[in-house]
């Protein structure tokens, strides 16, 4: 299988120890810093390194790795953040349940006494909007641990953030691309240690308001179909 790991960073203090351990596993890796404060450091790792000058958003990272993904000869790639979440042992698990032209979704065990309320809440809000949009019960439309084909490119994004990762499924399905869920162990760390750029108040109104229009999409589709 033609793969390479792609990780999207910003301001996260521990995204040396992510890509030392993905590494390990001998997998290419592509880092796409979005801007961090001051750089990053990875200093003797063997990866490509992108960086952006300012911060664009996690959702325009992944399409900067993805870019770098099909230029390398990369058929698809695996997605993971940067905070130590998702888990390097976990990859093959998505890597076996891949098929051409599918998107594998890391379904998050939020069995762990350090997952917060509002991720659980998050998760459920989200995976029911999606199905309205998809007709698909997705067990964890808010995982970023995943992997794309690199035709993710051909899909008219119109988003660059948080909102990204949803907006890219529906699409996807829109185009009958298949989803593939996989149940993966995750990591949470103690409050104090957890890193995350999400605002609970502008990223919210984006994901909203991008339901909306997606919720609008799907009743026109739905309606041209029938009157067809």
């Amino acid at each position: 299988m033609n793969i390479c790991i792609v990780i999207p960073v910003y301001n996260s203090p521990y995204i040396y120890e992510v890509v030392e351990d993905v590494l390990k596993y001998d997998y290419k890796v592509i880092v796409v810093d979005d801007g961090s404060d001051g750089g990053i450091d990875l200093k003797d790792l063997d990866v490509e390194l992108i960086i952006h000058k300012q911060n664009m958003g996690k959702g325009q990272a992944i399409l900067t790795g993805a870019q770098k993904a099909k230029e390398l000869g990369y058929d698809c790639f695996l997605t993971m953040d940067a905070d130590k979440q998702h888990l390097s042992s976990q990859i093959k698990k998505l890597i076996d349940a891949y098929e051409p032209n599918s998107i594998v979704v890391g379904n998050r065990d939020f069995n762990h006494e350090n997952v917060p309320s509002s991720s659980k809440f998050g998760r459920k809000f989200s995976n029911f909007w999606v199905k309205v949009e998809t007709f698909k019960n997705l067990g964890d439309t808010q995982s970023g641990f995943r992997i794309y084909p690199v035709s993710i490119l051909d899909l008219n994004i119109k988003n660059r953030r948080f909102d990204f990762e949803i907006e890219i499924l529906v699409l996807h399905s829109y185009k009958n691309g298949k989803i593939i869920d996989v149940d993966v162990q995750c990591y949470y760390p103690p409050v104090e240690q957890r890193v995350s750029h999400f605002d609970k108040v502008k990223d919210n109104i984006r994901l909203s308001l991008l339901h909306s229009r997606l919720v609008t999409q799907r009743f026109l589709l739905l309606r041209g179909f029938l009157w067809s």
